[in-house]
């Protein structure tokens, strides 16, 4: 996915197929082929109860009930997550389908949420795979794709008769499959598979592989696209050859057919730039003939009524990126630039419901600030800091426009003050991984501070559990490698070495046999420089 994420929170009793509730296991009560105690959250008579205890006798309570078991992974900040809180989650339709599953909601920031997360491979939020009863996984499922489509693949899921990793290697190896089969695939969400499918240096291959098998039509349209983003956003090297030819006629035809613009609206309005640099060269006929036929399918999407508030936002935001390609630094259209500011006031003066806002006003606010509107970009987000339930999100996006402007006083601040008002154990230790790279980014030269914060950080690790498992453990390399930098040529030796200390003696205190130490004991290795 190409945005950040959030917590999910009311729906009511699951109900059997027949009508007949079937209530979750209640606190201490052990259901058949489980032991352990649930904690459904209250909910709503007419929402969902989202199974909020043990994960493993969740699992053993589906299988029991020979239920699939729908694992949702999020984060209360997050706005795709708030995005399908209030676009999908409320629909009647996904309610009722949560008759046929028991609903699993893992927060980010609960106790052994990240070690959960590396054991389902989840890292993205939100991520939301389905299970069989027997915790086969089955597929996981796209997020940005619109309400009825989420609908339409979570129902294919829930009646597949094979998981989609078999359905995939049935494919590749020139086996016949269903016509629903092949949707699956289609529709399988690749940006949060981690690699679980098919490697990322295979994924554009693969994809191409499989429009080409595929059924003509919708699915192998989608496949060829998709292999056209993962070729895009491959590493280098490792995408192989594009025919740019062959690509910006996949396009065109895409992006000039109503229907089928509408159909890979979340593929087309999230990597905009991408697609266009990836099949066509700057200054030449293709390009001009590609960026008119994306700029009016955006023009479309963003006032298509059927679409949610932030798709239509998202593809706004697209109109600006595809101005900003071969112009990245001039001015945009005075058309543009008033579009941008009245679809963006719009959306904020119609959008009440607050998960929603969460993710409104961050596509809003990007919107603002890609095309230069820095200043309008503050203000509503400063307006957002008193409305929202995650203001430090926003934050991070204000200290992102200070440093637009060059501000690194400014920016710095933002970043201080959204890492105090941080909450949650691994939300905490990602704003203070982003706080202490702005300053040694910004600000190297202040060793006092650099090393206060990163005792600040290094110390409430220490009070975590499970703090070196999934997306913690990504946020402290990546800080490990930054600290090792800044001390290139031996600067900063002596307060890297009084870090260094800290940060043994939390290493100390976990199991030697426990993976966690090994990555504790890396972060800061003086091998690492």
């Amino acid at each position: 996915m190409k945005i950040q994420s959030a917590t999910v929170a009311l729906f009511a009793t699951l109900i059997c197929a027949t009508g007949t509730a079937l209530a979750l296991p209640a606190a201490g009560q052990k259901p058949a082929a489980a032991t352990a105690a649930t904690a459904a959250t209250a909910a709503a008579a007419d929402g969902i109860n989202w199974y909020e205890g043990d994960v493993d006798a969740a699992f053993a309570f589906a299988k029991a009930n020979n239920k699939p078991l729908f694992l949702y992974w999020g984060a209360t900040w997050c706005p795709p997550c708030n995005q399908v809180k209030a676009t999908i989650f409320n629909r009647q339709g996904f309610i009722e389908r949560s008759r046929f599953f028991v609903p699993v909601h893992i927060d980010g920031d609960s106790a052994g949420a990240q070690k959960l997360g590396e054991r389902f491979k989840v890292r993205g939020y939100p991520t939301m795979i389905l299970f069989k009863p027997d915790g086969t996984e089955i597929t996981r499922l796209p997020g940005e794709v619109d309400a009825e489509r989420y609908l339409q693949t979570l129902t294919l899921g829930i009646s597949a008769n094979r998981p989609v990793r078999q359905t995939l290697q049935a494919a590749l190896a020139g086996g016949k499959l269903t016509a629903d089969e092949w949707r699956l695939l289609a529709y399988y969400s690749w940006d949060t598979d981690e690699q679980q499918l098919v490697s990322g240096k295979d994924l554009p291959a693969t994809l191409k592989r499989l429009a080409a098998a595929g059924p003509a039509g919708d699915i192998a349209n989608r496949l060829a696209l998709s292999a056209l983003v993962a070729a895009a956003t491959a590493r280098p090297g490792e995408a192989g050859a594009v025919d740019k030819t062959a690509a910006a006629a996949l396009l065109n035809k895409t992006l000039g057919d109503v229907r089928s613009a509408r159909e890979n609206m979340d593929i087309l309005t999230n990597y905009p730039a991408e697609l266009v640099q990836l099949a066509s060269d700057p200054k030449t006929a293709a390009r001009t003939k590609l960026l008119a036929a994306s700029n009016l399918a955006m023009q479309r999407l963003s006032i298509d009524a059927t679409l949610s508030k932030t798709d239509r936002l998202s593809a706004l935001a697209a109109q600006v990126s595809l101005a900003r390609i071969d112009n990245p630094d001039g001015a945009l259209s005075p058309a543009l630039i008033k579009e941008v500011r009245q679809k963006v006031a719009q959306a904020d003066s119609a959008t009440t419901d607050a998960f929603e806002r969460q993710s409104v006003i961050n596509t809003a606010a990007h919107a603002l600030s890609d095309a230069g509107l820095l200043d309008d970009s503050d203000s509503l987000l400063k307006a957002e800091l008193k409305r929202s339930h995650a203001p430090y999100y926003f934050m991070l996006s204000l200290a992102s426009n200070a440093r637009k402007r060059g501000d690194k006083g400014a920016a710095i601040n933002w970043y201080e003050q959204a890492y105090q008002a941080a909450q949650g154990p691994a939300t905490r230790l990602q704003w203070g991984v982003a706080y202490l790279s702005g300053l040694l980014e910004l600000a190297p030269q202040d060793e006092a501070r650099v090393e206060k914060v990163a005792h600040g950080v290094f110390q409430e690790l220490g009070g975590t559990q499970n703090a070196f498992y999934e997306r913690n453990r990504s946020a402290l390399e990546r800080l490990g490698q930054k600290l090792t930098a800044w001390n290139s040529g031996g600067t900063h030796q002596a307060a890297l070495g009084r870090l260094r200390g800290q940060l043994d003696s939390v290493c100390v205190k976990l199991p030697t046999a426990d993976g966690q130490r090994a990555t504790c004991q890396g972060l800061l290795s003086p091998t690492r420089a």
